[in-house]
């Protein structure tokens, strides 16, 4: 490995939105694109391509990173933590260079919205503006991006609190979900979608030859005040437990009325989805297989985690309550990580946001049909996890703990309460799918919880519990 590719890896271990830390893998190759900087421009900057392979002989598949970088001259003072490495650059007349991560380069950042701003055109690298209805956002040219912090497996900037930019990192080929999902929900007129303002699609070479071409960021409005659902639902819940011997709806904090107009959007943009990108059905024969492949995530799971294996039994029922289903399904596009932290409330109002799906399954998964009701069984368990997250700090305390689940519940039936009004249908009389992707969900969260929280394990061990007596 050449010495500037250890730097490379030696940069790309610290990040967050790296994927591969624990992992037996190494920086195999980087390639690099046109430059998105004029000639002679300093500082000159282009976008990245780092892949990771495993040790030889493995069947570890090469993973291509996103790393846009900008070079300068000289070290920049207040860039030291965005340091990518320091090696002389032949296409820059072998000038020896100081190489940054471009997304927290303000000198960089310009380029991606001038890029967006105009629909620039580069060799393997498209800007798209996208124009909403009536309601174009205006992002001034001479905006400066701040990086958030809060992001994990992608990078955002905020241009002048105008427009966010999110820069995905994991490149996989095809179109990504969130950026044909918004865009799609921006052109049909939705309020209940932060506005898209833009993409940039791009061109890298494919690991063994030829060319592979993906979605490499998307901008859209920022929303300016907004509060995460997270944050507000869990300051709830604090209310809560700061009152002594009242009750959720009795707390000034109470969260129900929130709740059930999240439950509204929510129906409200699984309309406008179905309407913009289509439907299909499944058959009874197809649930079958969705049922077996949740029995086989729970025999991991639970040969994994001995905690989870004396609720295995009770899951199971509603898997094969699923398999026997006679009905068809309607299934179109939804979120696929729906929880409280993908909705902001807005002074408008709830929005959803982040429709990529879940970060861990492939492209074709994430753009696959699936039941709204997964996504409703994902915000239920959220309504849980608001609750009992904050109960570390009352361990023992079992009027604590039946307050938290009184919170949870009351909650989850208002979320219900507003779906049911717009959709016309409650997903609560939807029991079997509703048990079976609550069940699943659980699954995922347990081994989640035991590889990266084993504090928060009990969470979704008393959801099993639950469940399993059902």
């Amino acid at each position: 490995m050449s010495s500037h590719l250890d730097q490379v890896q030696s940069f790309c271990s610290g990040q967050r939105w790296f994927g591969e830390k624990g992992h037996d893998v190494h920086v195999d190759a980087m390639a690099t694109s046109v430059w998105l900087s004029g000639e002679d421009a300093w500082p000159a900057v282009r976008i990245g391509f780092v892949y990771c392979a495993g040790p030889p002989g493995s069947e570890f598949p090469i993973r291509v990173y996103q790393l846009p970088l900008s070079y300068h001259r000289e070290p920049v003072d207040n860039l030291g933590h965005a340091l990518v490495g320091e090696w002389e650059e032949q296409d820059l007349a072998d000038a020896q260079v100081w190489v940054y991560d471009a997304l927290h380069d303000k000198e960089a950042t310009p380029y991606w919205l001038d890029g967006l701003t105009h629909g620039r055109q580069l060799d393997g690298l498209e800007f798209h503006p996208v124009h909403a209805p009536e309601r174009a956002t205006v992002v001034p040219e001479d905006s400066r991006s701040l990086v958030l912090t809060v992001e994990q497996s992608n990078t955002s900037l905020v241009f002048g609190d105008v427009a966010l930019l999110k820069v995905f990192r994991r490149l996989e080929p095809g179109s990504n979900p969130g950026v044909e999902i918004e865009s799609a929900l921006t052109e049909a007129g939705s309020e209940l979608v932060p506005e898209v303002l833009g993409s940039a699609r791009g061109s890298w070479p494919r690991a063994g030859g030829g060319t592979d071409t993906g979605e490499l960021a998307m901008m859209t409005a920022f929303q300016k005040n907004a509060t995460d659902g997270w944050a507000f639902a869990t300051s709830s819940v604090r209310d809560l437990y700061a009152e002594a011997d009242l009750h959720a709806e009795e707390v000034g904090g109470d969260f129900a009325a929130e709740s059930h107009r999240l439950g509204a959007s929510t129906a409200q943009v699984h309309s406008e989805l179905a309407k913009a990108l289509g439907t299909d059905i499944w058959e009874p024969a197809l649930l079958v297989e969705h049922a077996a492949a949740m029995r086989r995530r729970l025999e991991v799971a639970a040969a994994a985690i001995p905690e989870l294996a004396p609720f295995a039994a009770g899951l199971t029922r509603a898997f094969d309550a699923l398999a026997s289903y006679d009905q068809p399904v309607t299934v179109q596009r939804i979120h696929g990580d729906f929880h409280l932290g993908q909705v902001l409330r807005t002074i408008d109002g709830w929005k959803l946001i982040d429709f990529e799906g879940e970060p861990a399954k492939s492209l074709i998964e994430r753009r696959a049909l699936d039941t709204p009701i997964k996504d409703i069984a994902g915000m239920l368990r959220s309504f849980d996890y608001a609750a009992r997250s904050l109960l570390a700090d009352h361990q023992g305390d079992q009027q604590i703990a039946y307050r938290a689940a009184e919170w949870a519940s009351r909650n989850q039936q208002a979320f219900c309460d507003g779906y049911a009004e717009v959709a016309g249908t409650d997903p609560r009389e939807q029991a079997v799918l509703l048990s079976a992707f609550l069940a699943d969900k659980v699954i995922y969260e347990t081994l989640y919880e035991a590889r990266n929280r084993p504090s928060w394990l009990p969470i979704p061990l008393a959801a099993a519990a639950q469940l399993a007596e059902q």
